[in-house]
């Protein structure tokens, strides 16, 4: 791997437990646990972690800001929805946060559905909704890099707008970078103009290479104004000792999951997006595509990343991650349940190989 490569793991934030087949636990949510599988990932030398968000779950932001409150590298990937969110609400939040840790807050925008109605929020068709959020992101890094804003849109506006406190510029880094993910024709115009990470699931191979070179050609044809757009992967990793051993167990937990014994896999089936269905097509071309790319969790309830997994020792699934850089992948968002363990497990074992 590169040394501009990035890891990150994933801190679920459900009031439910179990996310996945994690531990379920008494206080799997509470302030004590997060915050132990926070410092665990500092110790392990994993950059953050991305933190769930969509109504009935504890609100995000205020994880994000808990955790790094207690910790001194975590970086949080703080998923948050326009309408949830106005820009300048969420612009001020967030450059407070930044200031506060020393720089470390990243943000990933989220459009898919969510009960919105219960927050006071509506959208339109597809269109709409995607037009929302571009327009949200160019509101939001104006008002992070400029001052006295100005602007009447079709969704928001706002007057002689100023942040404060002002994000200060650190090696390079203008403000919190805004990942972004999406397979559908509208979203892919929003990464190609606004985003800075695109987001990919776990595709095989020839997959991402297609969506990377369409995203590229699409922030020529749509003059992109900002730095190239980067690539990231959202993507379980089942990592074992053995490869044999690795098998074995991702064998056994679909068959949980086929079971019905493996808690939560349905967080990504309440609307199927044009991403999430891309994933649960997969494995009508084989449970295993490319080297060890397992696509049958996605036939028995695997849901977002949990719907394909790369599966084998730490060698194994090293070597998968390197052929993903290779195309341009630069972010990693990886994760296995239970989720504490494999922090440490992968931390120990697959961690140290990419880095090297």
């Amino acid at each position: 791997m590169t040394d501009s490569s990035e890891f990150l793991w994933y801190i679920p934030n459900d009031v439910t437990a179990g996310h996945r087949g994690d531990s379920a636990t008494v206080n799997h949510n509470s302030l004590e646990t997060l915050t132990e599988h926070a410092r665990a990932l500092e110790d392990r030398g994993w950059k953050g972690a991305l933190i769930g968000t969509g109504w009935g779950r504890p609100d995000t932001f205020t994880v994000a800001a808990a955790l790094t409150a207690r910790t001194a590298t975590f970086e949080p990937l703080i998923a948050i929805r326009p309408g949830y969110w106005r820009p300048a609400n969420f612009a001020s939040a967030a450059a407070t946060l930044d200031h506060l840790s020393g720089g470390r807050v990243r943000v990933n925008i989220v459009s898919g559905q969510d009960n919105l109605a219960a927050y006071g929020d509506s959208e339109g068709d597809q269109t709409h909704r995607y037009a929302r959020t571009k327009e949200f992101m160019r509101l939001v890094r104006r008002l992070w890099t400029e001052e006295n804003v100005t602007s009447s849109g079709e969704h928001f506006s706002v007057d002689g707008s100023t942040v404060q406190p002002r994000i200060a510029e650190r090696a390079g880094r203008r403000h919190p970078k805004l990942y972004f993910g999406g397979a559908s024709e509208a979203a892919e115009k929003v990464a190609a103009t606004e985003a800075d990470v695109q987001l990919f699931w776990g595709e095989p191979l020839d997959g991402v290479k297609e969506r990377i070179e369409r995203l590229k050609a699409l922030s020529r044809g749509l003059d992109r104004d900002l730095a190239p757009l980067e690539f990231g992967l959202r993507i379980t990793t089942l990592v074992r000792d053995t490869r044999e051993e690795a098998w074995a167990d991702a064998e056994k937990k679909v068959a949980e999951m086929a079971a019905g014994q493996s808690g939560n896999w349905q967080d990504h089936r309440r609307t199927i997006a044009v991403g999430q269905r891309r994933l649960l097509e997969l494995h009508e071309r084989g449970d295993v595509l490319d080297d060890n790319l397992y696509t049958a969790p996605g036939k028995f309830g695997g849901g977002g990343a949990g719907t394909t997994w790369l599966v084998g020792s730490a060698e194994d699934v090293a070597a998968s991650l390197r052929k993903y850089e290779a195309l341009g992948i630069t972010h990693f968002v990886l994760s296995d349940t239970p989720y504490l363990g494999e922090i440490k497990r992968q931390g120990d074992k697959l961690l140290p190989l990419l880095k090297r």
